[in-house]
């Protein structure tokens, strides 16, 4: 049984662990450019924001900008009801890069 076991496992394919860092906002987004910066490696580095300007400028392989309906590209402007809406509106989208 044990020996049945160990030839299966060696059949399965190799799978290595994925890190994502995931910043969201204007102080997350601060926060992966500072780890980006600092040179951490072997992470996947993504930024979230409704902020199209803010989103550009951050270092992040990966960027998502959120509630392009409700924002219209600037920022939430500190209320978390607004995040929270472009949230939902793009809640696909956030799935997809998670």
């Amino acid at each position: 049984m044990g020996f049945e076991l160990m030839n299966e496992a060696k059949r399965l394919p190799k799978m290595s662990p994925t890190i994502k860092v995931i910043g969201v906002g204007g102080a997350g987004n601060n926060a992966v450019n500072r780890m980006v910066e600092s040179g951490i490696h072997g992470v996947e580095f993504v930024a979230i924001n409704t902020d199209l300007q803010v989103l550009e400028a951050c270092k992040a392989e990966k960027k998502l900008q959120i509630g392009k309906n409700i924002t219209r590209g600037l920022g939430a402007g500190g209320r978390p009801d607004i995040g929270e809406q472009a949230g939902l509106e793009s809640e696909d989208e956030i799935r997809d890069i998670l």
